[in-house]
């Protein structure tokens, strides 16, 4: 392999990690949303929860600027639920749209989502076109199945064409056999993964590094390829 991989430090550092196209200018709803994206307004899964007096929790990954959170927040905050709603955003980046008040149900941190660890479950976790630019997409997806509640739902755009063995061809379907046996669910069509329920998973697959210079993906963004040993 005569390409140059990169370990989380460097990727970090990358151009192409710190796109600045995905995720800033994404609304709640609307043409450019994450109800358009996700196939679902996740503001209604979590408003379900606070108005059966059930706290609600989404926890937002590769946020961007956290646009859709702050949306949500200001409209649960409207309704009267602030106090029934945790609402989390995560970016490797720190180019957040500032939260207006201190009285909004919203946390935006800055860190990586392969060496951050929440102190709570979610009902909800979503990455929309966010694990594109995530080194070891495995650990991202383990990580947040172990952070779900019970009947929690992730749901993430995955393309699996960027996770690569040793000698960079796709892992493939063997890939999608372990996937299938860890209980996630992964439509090729919309390259979208999704899983329900919380579980401690670990995946036959030694992260290697990632590669920057993959080039545009199916979204016609540069992209980070991904590459494991199988174990």
């Amino acid at each position: 392999m005569d390409r140059r991989l990169l370990d989380d430090d460097d990727l970090a550092r990358s151009a192409v990690v710190a796109n600045c196209a995905m995720n800033r200018e994404r609304q709640l709803v609307g043409v450019n949303s994450y109800a358009r994206e996700l196939g679902f307004d996740p503001l209604r899964r979590i408003r379900v929860r606070a108005a059966r007096g059930q706290h609600g929790a989404w926890l937002d990954l590769c946020c961007g600027t956290g646009r859709a959170l702050l949306q949500a927040a200001a409209q649960l905050h409207r309704d009267g639920l602030a106090d029934q709603v945790t609402l989390v955003g995560v970016d490797l980046v720190d180019y957040f749209d500032p939260i207006p008040g201190t009285d909004l149900p919203v946390e935006l941190v800055c860190a990586s989502v392969t060496s951050w660890t929440p102190a709570r479950r979610f009902d909800l976790i979503t990455g929309v076109h966010g694990l594109h630019y995530v080194g070891d997409k495995l650990a991202a997806l383990t990580g947040a199945a172990s952070w779900l509640t019970d009947g929690g739902l992730l749901v993430a755009d995955l393309d699996v064409a960027s996770i690569r063995l040793p000698d960079g061809r796709p892992a493939g379907r063997a890939l999608g056999s372990a996937l299938r046996r860890a209980g996630f669910e992964y439509d090729p069509r919309r390259r979208r993964i999704s899983r329900t329920g919380r579980q401690d998973l670990t995946l036959p697959y030694l992260y290697l590094g990632a590669d920057d210079k993959a080039g545009p993906n199916y979204a016609n963004q540069p992209a980070v390829n991904s590459y494991y040993e199988p174990l």
